[in-house]
């Protein structure tokens, strides 16, 4: 497959819908909007200048890959500028949220970036498909995401789907990761489970205890996403029906029990075929002719 193939379903997932969503904005709409685009101004902004970007949608990072990217900052510099907008007494990040930090860590003073106007609104939009469409986000982080798309935005899941380069059905699985309870969406984010294996738990939310259970069996033993799906389909599968022999011990038994109350002495039936005996127990003669006077009645 060619190049030119691959780039195509971004840039439709980037069509007229996204354009009716960043109105009057200096940015594109024919490609990934917080790209710079080719022959723009570049200029340099010290770092204090530069406010981090308050509708970032991602929460964790990774402090390994942030230590490297800043190593090689600090040895070759920032390649690609930052984008940001213009704000009261300076400049508001909206795309390169890793960039930043990791200058920080490098200890630079100034970074290079590209202006361009945007709304807060428009500035929420562009820092959510800035990292649902570089796959920076975590499964739930990027279910937040696309919840706050549809809330604040009033997309439908289709829409989302078009806009990130994903289609419905991925967007609904993910944001059913936003069902699952706390300590489980915690495991999630810490990557103690993966977004395979809380798909698979959420078969099992209308059976809290045993979501829980099965979590703790997922996560103690390393149970793989294939293990963990046969384990809960082994757990949902309805317990078989009693044997036939099973079912007719349990009827006589309760004839045994009826007999029981009704004489006020210990009943035993005993069954062969259709054949069998009753032997009822006493523990004095005085007991015994009581039976036989209830037996008699």
């Amino acid at each position: 497959m060619s190049e030119a193939k691959k780039d195509k379903p971004k840039k439709m997932a980037l069509g007229r819908g996204l354009a009716a969503l960043l109105g009057d904005s200096d940015f594109p709409t024919d490609s990934p909007p917080t790209e710079p685009k080719p022959g723009e101004k570049v200029i340099e902004l010290p770092l204090e200048r530069v406010e981090p970007n308050p509708y970032q949608p991602r929460r964790v990072y990774d402090q390994a890959a942030l230590q490297a990217l800043s190593d090689s900052i600090a040895q070759h510099g920032v390649l690609q500028p930052l984008v940001v907008r213009p704000v009261d007494g300076g400049y508001q990040l909206i795309a390169g949220e890793r960039r930043l930090r990791a200058s920080q860590m490098a200890g630079l003073n100034a970074v290079p970036v590209v202006v361009r106007r945007a709304t807060d609104q428009q500035a929420l939009l562009l820092a959510l498909l800035e990292n649902l469409q570089r796959e920076d986000l975590n499964p739930l982080e990027e279910a937040r995401a696309f919840l706050r798309l549809m809330e604040e935005f009033g997309l439908a899941q289709e829409e989302v789907g078009k806009a990130v380069g994903k289609d419905r059905s991925t967007v609904s699985n993910t944001m059913r990761l936003l069902k699952l309870p706390v300590e489980i969406q915690q495991d999630l984010a810490a990557g103690r489970l993966s977004a395979g294996h809380a798909r698979s738990l959420l078969a099992l939310m209308e059976r809290p205890q045993l979501l829980r259970k099965t979590r703790d069996q997922v996560v103690a033993q390393g149970l793989s996403v294939r293990a963990t799906e046969n384990l809960i389909k082994k757990l949902m599968k309805p317990a078989a029906p009693p044997a036939p022999a099973d079912q007719d011990q349990a009827y006589i038994d309760s004839l045994a029990e009826e007999l029981q109350r009704g004489l006020g002495a210990r009943v035993k039936i005993q069954r062969k075929g259709k054949k069998g005996r009753i032997t009822i127990e006493f523990a004095s003669d005085q007991e015994l002719e009581r039976l036989l006077e209830v037996l008699r009645s």
